[in-house]
């Protein structure tokens, strides 16, 4: 598969905890970083995501907020 998007980190998935709706996916990048990202409870199904598979977080935004 090919993206237009330039930014992507390659990890493994640590963790994923299903809720009604929604997942969250913890993903190790390494250095003792993780993301994570809350996606549909279906689109983790449909990926067929498990703890340990390599994944990427790609993000594709045109704007990035912080606060403090």
């Amino acid at each position: 598969m090919q993206l237009s998007a330039r930014n992507s980190i390659k990890g493994k998935i640590v963790e994923i905890t299903l809720g009604i709706v929604t997942a969250k996916i913890k993903l190790d990048i390494g250095n003792g970083n993780t993301i994570v990202s809350v996606i549909t409870v279906d689109s983790v199904k449909e990926m067929g995501f498990k703890v340990g598979d390599e994944a990427f977080a790609i993000f594709k935004s045109t704007e990035v907020m912080i606060g403090i």
